[in-house]
């Protein structure tokens, strides 16, 4: 992996193709009341969300909404039962006041691996005609079964020689060991030769967390495939486990549990407008 790799200009326009890996590593710190840091080797599956058909038949090894050895299923993302993946794109862009339907839609995600999949963020990276970055959908998931749409119009600033910068309040509850009065900071290298997402939390403009995950393209082709189901074979379920056993660390290290908030109505699944840089 070429970590080197910096800037928008290094890593290249986005792929054209209909799919894409993205085998790497996927980093959590916590950095207070005490230091808990940890790391997976991962791989991300690329998806355009336009040409599923096509992505059903790029490699036996991956099956589209439709049982497999790897498969994606837009069931696994959208919201209502029928709803295509665009449709889904469409109506969160459209309640998040982006008035442009963009012309491609990328989707970073893991797949499903022998049928089971959790995916504690999946990212939406929406491209007008002249493939410029116009808007991110960031859907976060937690493990008590709920899920929250962040929805990220870039804005004048927002997109830099390094990427996309962004934050966002948190309006949703993931970790039993972090509060509500936090703010997300997003950080991000659209997908290309590499792709890089990072979200530091902080409170009271403090650091309190930081997640990344930097992954390096490989094409979707049964050979590339089939050695991430080699190497990661129950990547999907050591993602659900590894959560579970990490917050059981923290617990006896003495994190302070903080129960679910009763979800308000406004932070029901929906679009939200990001409140600045």
């Amino acid at each position: 992996m070429d970590e080197r790799i910096t800037t928008l200009e290094q890593n290249g326009p986005p792929p054209q193709a209909v799919g894409v890996l993205y085998p790497g590593e996927v980093m959590h710190a916590r950095l207070k009341p005490f230091g808990h840091r940890f790391t997976y080797r991962v791989f991300s599956l690329l998806v355009d969300i336009d040409r599923l058909a096509e992505l059903d038949r790029m490699t036996w090894l991956l099956r589209v909404n439709r049982p497999g050895l790897a498969s994606f299923h837009e069931s696994d993302h959208v919201e209502t039962p029928g709803e295509t993946l665009r449709a889904f794109a469409d109506r969160q862009l459209t309640e998040a006041g982006v008035k442009k339907s963009p012309a491609r839609v990328l989707l970073l995600a893991y797949p499903r691996i022998f049928g089971y999949v959790f995916n504690p963020i999946s990212v939406y990276f929406c491209y007008d005609d002249n493939d410029a970055l116009i808007a991110l959908i960031y859907a976060v998931r937690n493990t008590f079964g709920g899920r929250h749409i962040y929805v990220s119009p870039i804005r004048p600033g927002d997109l830099g020689p390094a990427g996309v910068r962004q934050t966002q309040a948190k309006l949703f509850h993931v970790s039993p060991f972090i509060g509500m009065d936090t703010r997300y900071h997003f950080r991000i290298l659209p997908p290309g030769r590499m792709v890089r997402l990072r979200i530091h939390e902080t409170e009271d403009g403090a650091p309190l967390l930081s997640a990344t995950f930097i992954g390096a393209a490989r094409p979707l082709a049964t050979p590339d495939l089939g050695a991430c189901l080699i190497r990661f074979p129950l990547m999907t379920l050591k993602i659900i486990l590894g959560i579970h056993w990490e917050a059981l660390k923290l617990w006896l290290k003495g994190a302070r549990f903080r129960p679910s908030p009763e979800t308000p109505k406004d932070a029901e699944p929906q679009a939200d407008v990001p409140l600045g840089t």
